[in-house]
Formats: C-alpha cells, structure tokens, sequence
C-alpha cells in the first residue's frame, strides 16, 4: 500500500497524561525563535520523549544522540517542579524538529498536531514565532543589553477568550499582518475549531539564530502562562547557548558544502 506523500502520523512512544498541558510549537522559524524555545524548555525540565511524527515528506535522516537514532520529528512531555507549597505544575508538552517542512506538508502537519492537542484533552497551543525587524546599522548582531531591553513580543490569538485573557492584558496585540508556515495554519485552524492557539512573535533578526527573542518569549510564557514560574536566572545564558551551539553546527555543515545542510547534515542542529 502506498503512503500519501503529504500524509502525517503521530506515534506515541510512552502513554503520559497530559491532559490540560500547555502545548509549544517548536519548528523552525524566523530566528529560529520557536526552536530554541522548545529545546530550552525540553533541557532545563529534563523532559522526555514521548511520541515521534512521521510522514514520507520529511526527510530521509536518523539523529544520532548517545548513540541512540531519533526521528526528525519528536515530541517531549514534561513539567516544572512543584512549588514550596508542594502544589504540582504545568505540564508542558513540545512538538521539536531540525527542519522546515515542505510547503506541501504544512497543511496536514498542523491539522494533526492540533487533532492529537485536542484529543488529549490539551488546554492549548503557543506556537513562538520571530518577527523580522531591520538589521543593526553598523552591520553584524546588535549590542547584548540593547537587545535584551529593546526586544518587543506582540501577541496573537486564534478566539477572542484568549485574545482577553493572555494578548490584551500582557502585550500588544499584533493587529497586521500575516504569520505564514505551521503558526498561521495553527492560527487558522484553532479559529475554526474555537481551540486557543496562542502566537507571540519577538522582534528578531533573521539571518541568523536569535537568543535573544527566543529568550523574551520564553520569557513572557514564563510570566503569563505558568503557575509555578522557570527560574528567570539562567534563561538568557542559556538560549544564547543553544545559538552557538545552532552557529556551530551550520558553520560545520557550510564547510561540508551541503546545500541543504540544515536538514540533512549529519550532526544535530540542536536538541
């Protein structure tokens, strides 16, 4: 029997309950905003794997890590630790990859992503995305506490519950536009289906992996979204090491001379 080439599949590889988990979109985006999000989050709560997606559209690599295969599409479960009053915390679930999808994938990857939220019972959605903004006048990445000061996030819901309870009170709304790839389609469904998906783009450069607007995202789900909020401490240190650790390897796959190194090298983009 022939596979659909655009058909998509989840497979969970451990039975978890996430019911009512908050559900982070981790494909790659403008600055790469969205993936140095989920991997920052899957690092620091030490999440686990806990499903894999598959479809004959993505490409044909295995990721090695500690000598163990992986798929290019993973997903993880995991949550903050209890608070001192030893209440329990968000559970937190992250769609992760090392490739953007085709175009002709887009559509139904997102279709069964949001199928699978809702059938787990999932509360909702964010799907980080980066915002272009001009680059520094003087040429090369702007100065690190500019940045960190400067950087704006602006917000987008797929139901207007949403867009009152988390957009308006927290950030500006993003009024015009238009958000393409995975987060528009996710956009778009979650308004047919009245189930909340939330965008927040941080202004960020896009030529090359930006910690920094992946960090204010963080940031800002930490500060709207959780109960028992991350440690703030570490977050900006560590997404700028996830950005080097992104540099290194396309600075590897460029000296390979592999065109389509980001998607096919041989080592991991990130984790």
């Amino acid at each position: 029997m022939t596979i659909p080439p655009d058909q998509v599949r989840i497979y969970e590889v451990k039975r978890v309950d996430v019911e009512g988990a908050i559900v982070i979109d981790g494909f790659p985006s403008v600055g790469l905003v969205s993936s140095i999000v989920a991997n920052y989050l899957i690092d620091t709560l030490e999440m686990q794997q806990i499903g894999i997606v598959e479809s004959p559209a993505f490409p044909t690599v295995s990721l090695i890590r500690n000598g163990d295969p992986q798929h290019p599409v993973r997903i993880y479960a995991g949550r903050p630790p209890a608070d001192r009053a030893g209440r329990g915390a968000d559970k937190i679930v992250a769609f992760v990859s090392e490739f953007h999808p085709a175009p002709t994938v887009i559509h139904p990857l997102a279709t069964a992503i949001l199928d699978w939220v809702q059938e787990q019972r999932c509360s909702l959605l964010v799907s980080p995305e980066g915002l272009v903004v001009e680059a520094s006048p003087h040429g090369g990445k702007p100065a690190r506490g500019a940045r960190l000061n400067d950087v704006r996030v602006y917000g987008v819901a797929s139901t207007r519950k949403a867009r009152e309870l988390y957009i308006e009170p927290n950030m500006s709304p993003f009024a015009e536009g238009v958000i393409t790839g995975i987060a528009g389609v996710l956009l778009n469904e979650g308004r047919r289906r009245g189930f909340d998906v939330l965008t927040f783009l941080a202004e960020a450069q896009s030529d090359y992996p930006d910690a920094r607007a992946a960090a204010k995202v963080i940031e800002t789900i930490n500060q709207i979204l959780l109960r028992t909020p991350l440690d703030p401490v570490p977050l900006y240190a560590e997404a700028e090491r996830i950005e080097q650790q992104l540099l290194s390897i396309q600075r590897h796959a460029a000296e390979r001379g592999r065109g389509d190194a980001p998607t096919q090298s041989s080592q991991p983009m990130y984790r």
